[in-house]
């Protein structure tokens, strides 16, 4: 039998669309997220490219953390206040949901009171984003499917500002700023386990990639706290150059990259010594550092400059210097 023509060409048609359309969703670039605190936005930077492509406004006064799904088409933001951490200020009470591809917010999530909602992780394991609220001394756990909030786990401190879970997401740890603590969660069991002192302030908090050891830098002292998850003690304390701040662990498990906001630099701890190898001078206020899929890069948020220090791990060098906003802070990759 012979196909006329005219459905000829709507066949054809068809698999050309479809094939556009498979094609477009698996080119979609990867972005680098950046939560700038002044300017009340997202940047989308391609990280290719070295170069911001957009921004999108987050819908309140602040976001300072973000993170994005599993699929990179969602991004978080909590909106956390006009404050920094312990002090007076607005008490943030939503997260702002933002469809990349539509760069728009599309949802909010409200808490319905005051919480100062911060830094958000969006959990594999479980499927669950969890976000520290510190108002209410707490980790919310929300379900990114209904956009629902659908339980809690307690931290026992005040200022639970940052969070990181093990790689199995079973376990919990928050950096308590203002009590310079540590607790340390169950996050099956939604409760807290213990609590480990560790100075008169704390700040940021990761995990060795192997789980065997937290990390968190003191805000009294010039030195990083490394906590043994095995016992939740402190194990050992290295010494740095100035007072720490974010730290990120690279891909291998060797080394620890810690944000020096006063030195404007960034140290890179040898995990096998437990001693600083070297510095990388970046721009002014180093605050949180993001390690790239393959490894390869590390991305330093220097808040004073809105500048994205990209540094090359191979080489241990700044790559280039990247625009974002205002308050440049939160990191996020979305792929």
């Amino acid at each position: 039998m012979k196909i006329p023509v005219s459905l000829r060409f709507l066949s054809m048609c068809c698999v050309i669309s479809t094939i556009a359309s498979y094609a477009q969703k698996n080119t979609m670039q990867p972005l680098l997220l950046v939560a700038n605190q002044g300017d009340h936005n997202l940047s989308l930077i391609d990280p290719s490219a070295g170069k911001q492509v957009a921004t999108i406004l987050v819908d309140g006064v602040t976001g300072h953390e973000v993170a994005a799904s599993p699929d990179g088409k969602m991004a978080y933001v909590p909106i956390y206040g006009d404050s920094g951490v312990g002090r007076p200020g607005t008490d943030g009470t939503k997260i702002s949901v933002i469809d990349l591809e539509t760069r728009k917010v599309i949802h909010t999530i409200d808490f319905g009171h005051g919480v100062r909602p911060h830094c958000a992780i969006y959990d594999k394991s479980s499927g669950m984003l969890y976000v520290t609220t510190e108002l209410d001394k707490s980790i919310s756990i929300i379900d990114p499917k209904t956009l629902k909030i659908v339980g809690s786990v307690p931290t026992g401190q005040e200022q639970s500002h940052m969070l990181v879970l093990s790689r199995d997401g079973s376990r919990g740890y928050t950096a308590n700023v203002g009590p310079g603590t540590v607790s340390v969660l169950d996050m099956k069991a939604r409760k807290t386990l213990a609590i480990i002192p560790i100075s008169k302030g704390t700040q940021r908090i990761a995990i060795s990639r192997d789980g065997s050891m937290v990390f968190t830098a003191d805000q009294a002292k010039s030195q990083l706290a490394v906590i043994d998850t095995a016992t939740n003690k402190i194990k050992t304390w290295v010494p740095l150059p100035a007072v720490g701040y974010g730290t990120a662990p690279t891909l291998d498990g060797r080394w620890l990259l810690v944000a020096l906001r006063t030195s404007k630099q960034v140290a890179v701890v040898d995990l096998k010594t437990m001693q600083v190898a070297k510095t990388i001078d970046v721009p002014d206020g180093p605050a949180e550092i993001l390690i790239a899929p393959d490894g390869k890069t590390a991305y330093v948020a220097c808040n004073f400059k809105g500048e994205i220090a990209q540094i090359n791990l191979e080489d241990w060098k700044v790559a280039r210097l990247i625009d974002a906003g205002k308050t440049a802070d939160g990191l996020a990759w979305a792929k």
